[in-house]
C-alpha cells in the first residue's frame, strides 16, 4: 500500500511519510537493508494522541515509493516496555537487522531501559516479523550521575569499536549525551559522559533553556569532520540544535567530542526528534513535524504527525550545516512545471516543489485569505536573507506565528508543499518546516513581484502503489 492520501483532511499530505490514520511522533531506525530504506516510527494506533506507543514501519525501494508493513514494536505486557516502545534505531548485528530502542514500564519517570529486537527472517526484504528480547541490555542510567531523564540511543561505529548514545538531562537541570562502548551488542558498558550543557560551545548556541539533550544522533562527513544532533527537550519551546567538531579516543576506553561550532538544525517551529542514515555516500536525515491546530481539529481529521521529506545533510568548511532536499524528490514531479516564469495568477495545486532564484528583493505570495491578507516569501539578497511571513495563519504552538527570517547569500529558495507541511530550502543553508493549514475560502495563488526573479514550479504527483 503506497502512502498516497487516505484522509478526506485537504490538509493532510499524500507524499510525505505518516500511517494512514492516528499518531505518529519520532522517526526511528532508519536502515538500509536488501536495496530498500526502511524507516520506523512512534506510532499510536488507536487515536490522534501520544499515548500507547508503538513503532511503525514503512520501506522503500527509492524515498518515494513508501509501503506500510505490519507494526513492528508493541508494547509487551509486564515486560520492560510495557507502557510504551519509544525512541531508538535500528542496525545491523553479525547479520542481523535489530532495533535498539527505549523500553518504559508503568512505573517510569523519565527514565527508561535499553532493550532489543530481532528480526526474524532478516533473508526478507520487508523485515516485517521482530522479536523483543525479554530483558533489557541497559537497566537504567549509570548510578553516581543524579540522572532524571534516560532515553533514546543511537548506535555508530568510531575508532574501529561501535558505541552508543543516549540522550539524558540530569537533577540540576544540566543536560547531556552519554556514551555506552556496546561493540558486544548484548554487552554495554558506560564510558563516560560524550558532552553536557556546561560545554562553552553548546552554551554559546543552546543557551541554558533544555534540561535534557533527546535523540542524539552522531554522523562522520566526507571531509571528517563529526556532526552532533540533539533535540532540546523541555526548552521553550523544543528545538533542534547540532555541533560540528571531531571524535577523539579519551582516557581508558571512552571519547571525547570536541564542539567546534554548531547552530539551530531548522529555523522552523513545527520540526523535532530528527534521525540519521548514515549512508557510504551520504548522510540523509528525516524529521518529525507535529500538528500546530487545536486538539478538536485533529480529532476530527483523525491523524496527527507526519514526518519530513528526507534531506541530504552534510557540512560547509565553516562547520555549518548544509542540507538539500534528497535528490529522489524530483520523482513525484509531473511531467511539465506549472510555471516557469514570474507572473500573476498561477493557481498553486495541494503538493507542489518551487524553486524561486532573485537577484532583486522579491515578493512570493503563496496563499491568500478572503480578508486579503497574504502568506508570503520575501527573498532579499542584498540582506542576505529570506523571510516566511506567515502571521495570518496562526498556529494553536505557543511559540506563535511571527514572521521568520533566516540567511540566504545566494538569494534562491526551494519550497516543498505536502497539504499542510511547508518545508522551505534557502539555498543549503537554512531550512524552516512549519505546518500551515488551508482554511475552506483561502486562495492558493502564486503570485511573484520584483525585479529579475526566475520561477518554475511542479506539481508533486503521489505515486502510484508499489
Amino acid at each position: 500500500m503506497s502512502l498516497a492520501a487516505r484522509s478526506t483532511d485537504p490538509n493532510a499530505p499524500r507524499l510525505r511519510v505518516r500511517p494512514p490514520a492516528n499518531w505518529i511522533n519520532d522517526p526511528n531506525g532508519p536502515f538500509r537493508w536488501r536495496g530498500r530504506h526502511h524507516l520506523f516510527y512512534q506510532h499510536n494506533p488507536a487515536a490522534p494522541v501520544h499515548a500507547n506507543v508503538h513503532w511503525g514501519h514503512v520501506s522503500s525501494p527509492d524515498l518515494v515509493h513508501w509501503e506500510h508493513h505490519p507494526i513492528a514494536l508493541t508494547p509487551t505486557p509486564g515486560g520492560p516496555d510495557e507502557a510504551g516502545c519509544w525512541s531508538g534505531c535500528v542496525v545491523d548485528d553479525d547479520g542481523v537487522p535489530t532495533a535498539v530502542y527505549t523500553g518504559v514500564d508503568r512505573h517510569h519517570t523519565g527514565l527508561g531501559s535499553i532493550c532489543l529486537a530481532r528480526a526474524l527472517m532478516p533473508e526478507d526484504e520487508t523485515l516485517t516479523d521482530w522479536r523483543p528480547l525479554p530483558k533489557p541490555v541497559v537497566t537504567g542510567p549509570p548510578p553516581g550521575l543524579d540522572v532524571v531523564m534516560f532515553r533514546d540511543p543511537f548506535v555508530f561505529r568510531g575508532h574501529g569499536r561501535r558505541w552508543a548514545l543516549v540522550g539524558a538531562g540530569h537533577a540540576d537541570g544540566t543536560p547531556s549525551v552519554l556514551l555506552y562502548d556496546c561493540d558486544d551488542l548484548a554487552d554495554w558498558r558506560f564510558a563516560g559522559v560524550l558532552l553536557d550543557g556546561a560545554d562553552p560551545v553548546a552554551a554559546r548556541y543552546f543557551g541554558d533553556g533544555a534540561v535534557g539533550w533527546e535523540c542524539p544522533q552522531l554522523f562522520e562527513t566526507a571531509g571528517g569532520d563529526w556532526v552532533l544532533v540533539l533535540s532540546l527537550w523541555d526548552g521553550s519551546p523544543c528545538d533542534t540544535g547540532y555541533l560540528t567538531g571531531s571524535l577523539r579516543p579519551y582516557g581508558e576506553g571512552g571519547l571525547s567530542f570536541e564542539a567546534r561550532t554548531g547552530g539551530r538544525l531548522d529555523h522552523g517551529r513545527d520540526f523535532y526528534a530528527p534521525a540519521v542514515l548514515q549512508a557510504p555516500d551520504r548522510t540523509l536525515m528525516w524529521g518529525w513535524s507535529w500538528e500546530a491546530r487545536p486538539q478538536r481539529e485533529v480529532d476530527r481529521a483523525g491523524w496527527a504527525g507526519v514526518l519530513t521529506a528526507p534531506r541530504v545533510v552534510d557540512v560547509h568548511p565553516d562547520g555549518s550545516l548544509r542540507v538539500e532536499p534528497a535528490p529522489e524528490l524530483r520523482l513525484p514531479r509531473a511531467a511539465e512545471p506549472f510555471v516557469t516564469a514570474p507572473g500573476r495568477g498561477a493557481a498553486l495545486p495541494e503538493a507542489y516543489d518551487l524553486t524561486v532564484t532573485a537577484s532583486g528583493r522579491t515578493t512570493v505570495s503563496l496563499l491568500r485569505s478572503a480578508a486579503g491578507a497574504e502568506l508570503t516569501v520575501v527573498l532579499d539578497p542584498e540582506a542576505g536573507t529570506v523571510t516566511l511571513d506567515r502571521r495570518d495563519w496562526p498556529r494553536s504552538r505557543p511559540d506563535g506565528s511571527g514572521p521568520v527570517v533566516v540567511p540566504a547569500p545566494a538569494g534562491e529558495v526551494r519550497i516543498l508543499v505536502d497539504g499542510s507541511l511547508f518545508e522551505l530550502f534557502a539555498g543549503d543553508r537554512a531550512t524552516v518546516t512549519e505546518r500551515v493549514y488551508r482554511r475552506p475560502d483561502d486562495v492558493a495563488e502564486l503570485v511573484v513581484t520584483g525585479a529579475g526573479a526566475a520561477v518554475t514550479g511542479w506539481e508533486l504527483v503521489p505515486p502510484t502503489p508499489c
